[in-house]
């Protein structure tokens, strides 16, 4: 299991440096979480994992998945340290939570109109 956290550990720390070195708007943690995407895509496209190696970053990402919960605690901890703040603030909180709700909706409904209306051509082509 070490060696898979220090996967997934140096996989953020390449993403906060190429964050840094080229002044890209997104945290460096996503742009290593891109980054393990396209390797682990890479890699399964190449052939079918194979022994020990391909569980370790599994068993380290359903530990992570298990124990989620805890680490949400700071954030309800800030969120009561702030009450005040949102009782004065929130509606814009509330407008920004409700269009981001909103933007990811049409969003996905829009690329998944877009895959969904691509597909039985593919499909009726392959035939």
């Amino acid at each position: 299991m070490i060696v898979g956290l220090l996967v997934l550990l140096g996989f953020q720390l390449l993403g906060e440096g190429l964050r840094l070195a080229l002044h890209l708007p997104l945290p460096g943690p996503v742009v290593g979480m891109l980054l393990l995407a396209a390797v682990l895509a890479a890699r399964s496209a190449g052939s079918p994992p194979q022994g020990a190696d391909s569980g370790r970053l599994d068993r380290v990402a359903g530990l992570l998945l298990e124990h989620m919960g805890l680490l949400f605690v700071p954030a309800g901890v800030g969120l009561v340290a702030e009450l005040p703040l949102l009782r004065q603030e929130w509606a814009p909180l509330l407008g920004g939570v409700l269009g981001s709700t909103l933007l990811g909706l049409v969003t996905t409904a829009a690329v998944l109109h877009h895959v969904s209306c691509r597909r039985p051509v593919a499909i009726a082509q392959a035939r």
